[in-house]
């Protein structure tokens, strides 16, 4: 029996229909963000597809110090407002210190715990205990069997809104590998499963003074993560990747969302129809 997730009424897991959660990396501009969520708001609606808009006010952990992070807390929370009003849409931010998670709960209708913070017990506990549904991101150094114990932390608070996103494994310097076993083996905890198909082709540091990225791989990894079950895909996006001031190089160009969420359909629907 798996779990089912409810973000503002949209119910994921348990054979509902895979929510896309998508957006650009880090909030670059109000009118830019506005922009994207407009595009990938209408484009679900056309499709029908469950959509939670994703992006970031703040992105914490770069590789240096001279790194694009975002606006901050309280103008980048603004702009995700003044969206998720606008359009009636969910939205989705990470946290990254104590002092965010109360503003962000305010706002947001799920906290996502970014990866190098997933083993944090004290930071899990205290974004569990806002009471909002909560993203856990698969750290590039865990196995998948080992976010049983980080879920345990979560659910400990009565939380039991959690989804959990796979998002690679560290393999060597500077890369990461996606084990499509460990999609069924979180499965196989109770609670519904996310594919990151753009950090999954990430390269950490991988350009040096940032990080580089394979874009290419990322829709042939959506769609191998469909077939596999999962029951949503994570996607950042840009209207100009190479142009991007966060995570350019494994971002998917806006222009190639419709024909790959097109395919991922297709794949689901063959799917249903073989178990049916």
């Amino acid at each position: 029996m798996q779990h089912v997730v409810n973000v503002g009424g949209i119910a994921i897991g348990d054979g509902n229909r895979p929510v896309l959660i998508a957006g650009p990396c880090v909030i670059e501009s109000r009118e830019s963000t506005m922009e994207a969520a407009t595009f990938l708001r209408d484009l679900t609606d056309e499709l029908q597809i469950p959509f939670i808009f994703k992006t970031s006010y703040d992105k914490a952990n770069r590789t240096s110090l001279k790194s694009y992070r975002g606006p901050g807390l309280s103008k980048g929370l603004d702009i995700i407002s003044s969206i998720k009003g606008k359009l009636g849409i969910r939205v989705l931010s990470d946290v990254h210190r104590f002092s965010e998670i109360a503003p962000a709960a305010q706002v947001l209708d799920i906290l996502q715990i970014p990866a190098f913070l997933c083993r944090q017990t004290d930071f899990v506990l205290a974004v569990s205990e806002a009471g909002k549904p909560v993203n856990i991101k698969k750290g590039q150094f865990l196995a998948p069997w080992d976010m049983e114990h980080v879920v345990e932390k979560v659910v400990s608070t009565g939380n039991d809104q959690v989804l959990l996103t796979e998002r690679g494994a560290s393999f060597g310097y500077n890369n990461l590998v996606v084990d499509f076993r460990s999609l069924a083996i979180l499965r196989g905890l109770g609670w519904p499963v996310v594919f990151d198909a753009t950090h999954s082709v990430q390269l950490p540091g991988g350009a040096g003074s940032c990080s580089g990225g394979q874009r290419g791989f990322v829709a042939m990894l959506a769609r191998a993560a469909t077939a596999a079950g999962v029951d949503g895909i994570f996607i950042e996006v840009h209207d100009d990747p190479d142009q991007a001031l966060c995570d350019g190089p494994n971002s998917l160009p806006l222009a190639e969302v419709r024909p790959l969420l097109e395919q991922l359909t297709a794949i689901k629907s063959a799917i249903s129809s073989e178990v049916s």
